[in-house]
């Protein structure tokens, strides 16, 4: 888009933009005001994640079409015919079963991270699976999960004087038998758990009793404990009446697989619901089982079907009928989701039409508010660690973009619940970091301000391009929404562009420079 078309917006409202020498004396906003001023738009935030227990088999998910001569030799018994993959582009495809994820990736609402693992890879499917939910390091244990992390800084001293008035509902909500390090906090699990679907469908119904007056407990070790279980007893039945009330005050707008027959599908549907009904509840995880498919992965007489195509459709189906569940309840703005696996497979599949357990795989992450696209190239075949794909991108980085893109946390927040530094990906629209200790800016030398800022009529964007590049300068409402974007090739230099944002209402913005090499944002505050 040409400067000239910049007036065009994603709505009716027109915002010009023009090249300008103007320059101002900018208005710095302190850290504590744009906090307060973003703070109602990141509360209306949800992540769910999905995890694909077993170690979910990449190459035959997002299959590497630049490679198909090396793919169909090293996979002989369970390759996937070329004619029937799902292209998303002329490198990459998706396994034929994922259907209703192809349509989301042509509308952009699913990116594909292609490479993800950790460095030191573990093959166990126990050990791997707690890197993955503590986000350790290969050679760390932690008894604590990044989302349970992040959650005790949102929650303090949890679950002393929850629920409260300020956050009635659970802070997360597992559908699993087993709960899940994930969301394990410093003092005691972020969440409830609910066995299934069919539990979940129990605790809506049943009438619960009034609660329970108890005696003191005593004063020691033993009444401790007995106080605490009494505290979280009581807890439970006012988490059941706010998850019953949210429930029951909204309904299922799409199609999902009849009930029983897609166990991912029940469970978004339930998350869908829950959120619709206005539930405050910031994280679910939920789970498809199954992926360890080291035997009969396909079926010989037609390899797009088999075991591990069923799951890939349940997969494709529970995520597509959510997706249209969440934008027919005109909530889609406000959740984003991703999958997770413990591991990969090897390269190389085995003799009994099987794949074992490798290294990297692809992680989805999709939703309204997700910028669509293929993250990473498709990897070697050939190249690579003892038979097994080499990592692209550390898990990590995705767990930082989600804290610090979506939740809005800042560097010292997200690095202190992952442990380290780890850079960010270009995965959000309208990404929003709060109160950052640093500058973001991921591509060396750019810079980008806007001033003044707070802005009530006409503001000036103003950055420095070291190189020539072609340019990308978008403003993001807080829903995720892009309200206006300009695209160009411009040399190096500083450039000045007015904007008028009298249309504008008040509240926080994000704008985003994308170049070449990387890119740089910040956020603009309209208040008059």
């Amino acid at each position: 888009m040409k400067r000239r078309d910049f007036i065009r917006g994603a709505t009716a409202v027109a915002l010009p933009l023009s090249l300008s020498g103007y320059t101002a004396r900018a208005m710095g906003l302190s850290p504590m005001m744009e906090t307060l001023a973003e703070l109602t738009a990141l509360e209306d935030r949800y992540l769910v994640l999905i995890q694909l227990a077993g170690g979910n088999d990449g190459i035959n998910t997002v299959v590497p079409l630049d490679q198909m001569s090396d793919y169909n030799r090293l996979r002989s018994n369970v390759a996937l015919p070329e004619n029937r993959l799902l292209k998303l582009n002329d490198k990459t495809a998706l396994h034929p079963s994922m259907v209703g994820m192809k349509s989301l990736y042509d509308s952009g609402r699913l990116a594909v991270m292609q490479g993800v693992a950790y460095p030191g890879s573990n093959f166990s499917h126990f050990r791997s699976t707690d890197i993955w939910m503590s986000s350790a390091d290969f050679n760390e244990t932690l008894d604590t999960g990044w989302m349970g992390r992040y959650l005790d800084t949102q929650f303090p001293n949890y679950p002393v004087g929850y629920p409260s008035t300020a956050m009635p509902d659970p802070l997360a909500i597992q559908i699993s038998a087993t709960p899940s390090l994930t969301l394990k906090g410093t003092n005691a699990p972020m969440g409830i758990n609910i066995q299934d679907p069919v539990a979940f469908q129990g605790l809506v119904t049943r009438a619960r009793p009034a609660q329970n007056s108890f005696t003191e407990a005593p004063d020691n070790a033993a009444g401790q404990q007995i106080a605490y279980i009494r505290q979280v007893q009581a807890q439970s039945d006012v988490y059941a009446g706010t998850i019953t009330k949210a429930y029951n005050s909204s309904r299922n707008l799409s199609t999902y697989t009849p009930a029983n027959v897609n166990p991912l599908a029940d469970q978004l549907a339930i998350v869908a619901r829950l959120i619709a009904g206005g539930l405050k509840t910031r994280v679910y995880l939920v789970t498809l089982g199954g992926f360890d498919t080291h035997a009969q992965q396909v079926v010989a007489t037609d390899r797009t079907l088999g075991s591990h195509a069923t799951l890939l459709a349940r997969l494709s189906e529970g995520i597509t009928s959510f997706q249209e569940d969440l934008r027919l309840n005109k909530i889609d703005h406000k959740v984003i989701g991703m999958t997770f696996s413990e591991f990969g497979r090897r390269v190389q599949s085995n003799v009994s039409s099987g794949t074992d357990h490798g290294t990297s795989a692809p992680v989805f992450l999709f939703g309204s508010s997700v910028r669509g696209g293929v993250l990473g190239t498709n990897p070697s075949l050939t190249n690579l660690d003892n038979g097994n794909l080499r990592m692209q991108y550390d898990f990590r980085q995705i767990y930082a973009t989600i804290l610090k893109q979506w939740f809005g946390t800042n560097n010292s927040e997200y690095t202190a619940v992952l442990g380290k530094d780890f850079t960010t990906l270009p995965l959000i629209q309208g990404a929003t970091s709060v109160a950052n200790d640093q500058p973001n800016v991921p591509a060396s030398g750019v810079r980008i301000q806007n001033f003044p800022n707070p802005v009530s009529s006409n503001t000036t964007f103003e950055y420095t391009l070291p190189f020539a590049s072609r340019v990308r300068l978008s403003v993001v409402d807080a829903q995720g929404r892009t309200i206006t974007t300009l695209e160009e090739q411009q040399p190096a230099g500083t450039y000045n562009i007015n904007f008028d944002a009298g249309a504008l209402a008040n509240g926080a913005y994000q704008y985003r420079l994308e170049t070449e090499r990387g890119w740089a944002s910040g956020r603009m505050i309209v208040a008059r």
